[in-house]
This record gives structure tokens, C-alpha cells and sequence, in this order.
């Protein structure tokens, strides 16, 4: 008999497990929820104002999302049935009233740009030729694109305020374009925006294609976030399938958080070929909202969440020789730790002054390239200096392009500092000690 009265105590334990589990769920949807409610609706309606000190920022938007009828909204969440392109200038408030990293939503509308982001136009861009003069309008000299993937739980107005504070904050030297994909901006919609990310894909193969076969576009950098690194991998993978290989002007692609399944993530490079973009990922395994996405995607760890120090994920990474930032021990955004990399100063100036021009993080002089720890970072273009290391940032680096060139690099800067140097190696437990007297570091384990 397969019942058993004995076994019943049992059984209500596990219940009693399960029904934790899903309590614990519900109080961190209702945080989330928490975290991303009271944002006034209504922000895009254009305001005319110029305030002294205020940074204009224009952003070419492409969009598959259905038109709202409300102007201040623009776009739904709901799906469109073609991409539609609009220019958005967003106002941000003087530096001097604003922490790098915030996205500042006015508490009532009309905003008041001294202090609030503010929409001051929004333009429609009719079709290709009209992007096209756009961009030519606002290339850079380096004639470098930025194209940006938004995630979870966005509405439309959300990443463009995103965005803009993104390429302000960073002071990139590119010309700006969101994609942004319909996403209902509600909690429980998670199922429904990952179907959109898969119906977006082909769009966003075609933005990215078109913008690689114009002769005036120079490199391209992808910066996408959370669920966005979905869309942005299918679609690459789409690309490389369709013509063989993805374009060499595709040269980098920034994975922020990503809620991607480490498994589909390894598959997804193999697809794509050996001829591939470089790829950097921001990881954070303190991140509340990827932990979430793990336990409702089958347990399967999500690489913007893995520990950088276990040897299946390492090894899998430095394989494919791609750059891991891991941002856990910084402090500060948002509450589940799943915007690190918009909210924190050192982190978004890193990406303007390095990551998105497609720059190693470390100096090719002096800079240790494996794994760098706690040891200091600056942000500035000092990145890897003798002077910069005076400012301490907790962000450990694996960049397996300079692995080869550690020791020596190691020794110049054992020679800079004048004493011995930490070098945290990968899977290890406590650092190897760089002595510059030796000429060179103990060999690796």
C-alpha cells in the first residue's frame, strides 16, 4: 500500500517547507514590487525649459512595443507588430544636485528639471534614412554606437530614464540607441516578458545588422541587462546562424546581471562560432533578484549570480576568454543588488572610460589582468596606474587576455608600490605573495 499513516508527519514537514519557500518568495516579489511602485506615470510629455547647469541627452529609440494612446506614456507593454523609432531628449539635472548613478523621477508633474529628469522632446523617426541622418547628426568622431537592452519589469519611460542616465553618468564617448522590447512593468509578468524578449529577437537582429552595414557606423558596444541578455544572445545567435558569422563591427557586448541559464549561456557561444564579439559580464552573487529567477527556472544557476570561484563556472569562462567583473562586495543601489552596474559611481564611470570602447579593464603596463580582488581599481583613465591604485574599489576582475602576462606585470607593479603585492589567483583561498625581489611569482598551483 503506497499510503502511510507513519509517513504523514513527514509528508506535512515537507509542506511545511515548501509553503516557506514560497512565503519567502512572496515577501521578495512583494519587496521588489515595492521597489519599483510610486513612479509617476505621464513623465514623457514633453516640458519646455532650459535651466542653467542641466545636461540635454538625445537617445535614438527603437521599440516593439504597441503605441499607448496616452502621450506621456508613449508605448505599452503590449507587443506591436513593427519597430518604430523615435528620437527622446531627456534633461538631467545640475551635477551638483544629483549622486552619479540616480535616475531622479519627479514626485509630480510638471518636473522641475533643476532637480527631476525631464522630457524635453520627442520626435518620431519615420523610417531607415531618417535614423540614418540622426545618427550622422549625432555621431561621435570616433563614430562608435551604443546600443542598450533594458530588462524585467520595464516600462517604456523606465529605460529611457535608464538609458540617459547610463550615458551621462558614464561620459561614453558613443552615440546612444535604446532598444527597448515590451515588457508590461508589472512583477507577476515574468512569463510574458520572456516570451517578449523571443519575440523581439528578430527586431533587434535587424537593428543591430542594419546599423553594422552602414559605412558612417564604426564599432558597435551592446550594453544589456537582466533579461535583456536573453534577447541580446539570441538575437547574435540568430545573426551568426543567418550569415554565417556575427559583423567584426559588433566588437563588444556588456552583459549586466544577466538572467541567463549558465548552461543555454555556454551553448549560445558555441552557436554563435569562434568569430565572435568580446564579451565582459557583470556578476553580483548577492543578487536577490537573479536568485528569484533561479528557483522559477528549475535551480539552474544564472550566471549573473554564480560564485566566479567555482572551477565549472571559471573554467567555462576563461575558456571562452571573456572578462567576469564580479561587483558583490560593493554596496549601494538598489535593493536586491540587480543594478549595480547603473548605480554605482565606480562602476558606470568604468564603463565609459573603458568597457564600452571595448578596453581592457586592467593597464597594459602595470595592470594584473587575472584576478585583481579587493586590490585598487580606479575608474578614472587611470585605470591600473601606480597613482590610481591609491583608490580602492572591491571589484575582482578575471581577464583571462592578460593571463599570459601576469607575472611580469605583477613584478613592474611590485616595483611601482615597493613592497609586496596580493594577487588573488581564481579557485584559490588566499592570495599569492608577489615579492619583487624574486623577479618573478611563485608559480601557479
Amino acid at each position: 500500500m503506497w499510503f502511510s499513516w507513519k509517513a504523514l508527519p513527514k509528508e506535512i514537514g515537507t509542506l511545511r517547507i515548501a509553503f516557506t519557500r514560497r512565503l519567502l518568495t512572496v515577501l521578495l516579489l512583494t519587496v521588489w514590487l515595492g521597489a519599483c511602485a510610486g513612479l509617476p506615470e505621464g513623465v514623457l510629455i514633453p516640458l519646455e525649459a532650459d535651466v542653467p547647469g542641466t545636461t540635454k541627452v538625445p537617445i535614438l529609440v527603437a521599440t516593439t512595443r504597441a503605441p499607448s494612446d496616452n502621450p506621456g506614456i508613449l508605448y505599452s507593454g503590449e507587443r506591436g507588430r513593427t519597430i518604430e523609432l523615435n528620437e527622446i531628449v531627456v534633461s538631467i539635472p545640475p551635477d551638483q544636485n544629483r549622486e552619479i548613478g540616480e535616475v531622479q523621477w519627479p514626485k509630480k508633474l510638471p518636473p522641475d528639471p533643476s532637480r527631476d529628469f525631464a522630457t524635453l522632446t520627442v520626435s518620431p523617426v519615420a523610417d531607415v534614412d531618417a535614423a540614418e541622418a540622426w545618427f550622422l547628426k549625432h555621431r561621435k568622431p570616433n563614430r562608435r554606437l551604443l546600443i542598450f537592452v533594458h530588462g524585467f519589469n520595464n516600462r517604456y519611460e523606465s529605460a529611457v530614464y535608464r538609458f540617459a542616465q547610463i550615458a551621462h553618468d558614464s561620459r561614453m564617448d558613443a552615440t546612444p540607441v535604446l532598444f527597448t522590447w515590451p515588457s508590461r512593468g508589472k512583477l507577476l509578468a515574468y512569463g510574458y516578458d520572456k516570451e517578449s524578449t523571443n519575440y523581439s529577437r528578430t527586431a533587434l537582429e535587424n537593428v543591430l545588422t542594419t546599423a553594422a552595414d552602414h559605412p558612417e557606423v564604426g564599432e558597435i558596444t551592446v550594453l544589456a541587462h537582466s533579461m535583456g541578455t536573453w534577447l541580446t544572445l539570441e538575437s547574435l545567435r540568430q545573426m551568426a546562424i543567418r550569415r554565417g558569422g556575427i559583423p567584426a563591427k559588433i566588437e563588444n557586448v556588456i552583459l549586466a546581471a544577466p538572467d541567463l541559464d549558465v548552461d543555454v549561456f555556454g551553448q549560445q557561444l558555441a552557436d554563435m562560432g569562434p568569430d565572435r564579439p568580446k564579451f565582459t559580464v557583470f556578476i553580483s552573487d548577492d543578487d536577490r533578484a537573479l536568485n528569484l529567477s533561479r528557483r522559477i527556472s528549475g535551480n539552474v544557476d544564472r550566471l549573473g549570480a554564480i560564485d566566479i570561484n567555482d572551477p565549472r563556472y571559471h573554467g567555462l569562462l576563461e575558456k571562452q576568454g571573456i572578462m567576469v567583473l564580479d561587483l558583490t562586495a560593493l554596496r549601494g543601489g538598489d535593493r536586491l543588488n540587480h543594478t549595480k552596474f547603473a548605480q554605482s559611481p565606480e562602476v558606470v564611470r568604468l564603463l565609459g572610460t573603458r568597457l564600452i570602447e571595448g578596453q581592457t579593464v586592467t593597464d597594459q603596463e602595470i595592470g594584473l589582468g587575472e584576478h585583481l580582488g579587493a586590490a585598487a581599481l580606479s575608474v578614472s583613465n587611470s585605470v591600473g596606474s601606480a597613482a590610481g591604485l591609491a583608490v580602492s574599489v572591491p571589484i575582482s576582475v578575471v581577464d583571462p587576455a592578460t593571463r599570459e602576462s601576469l607575472d611580469g606585470q605583477a613584478n613592474r607593479l611590485g616595483q611601482h608600490l615597493g613592497n609586496t603585492v596580493d594577487v588573488m589567483m581564481p579557485g584559490s583561498q588566499a592570495p599569492r605573495r608577489c615579492d619583487p625581489a624574486r623577479k618573478k611569482c611563485p608559480p601557479t598551483p
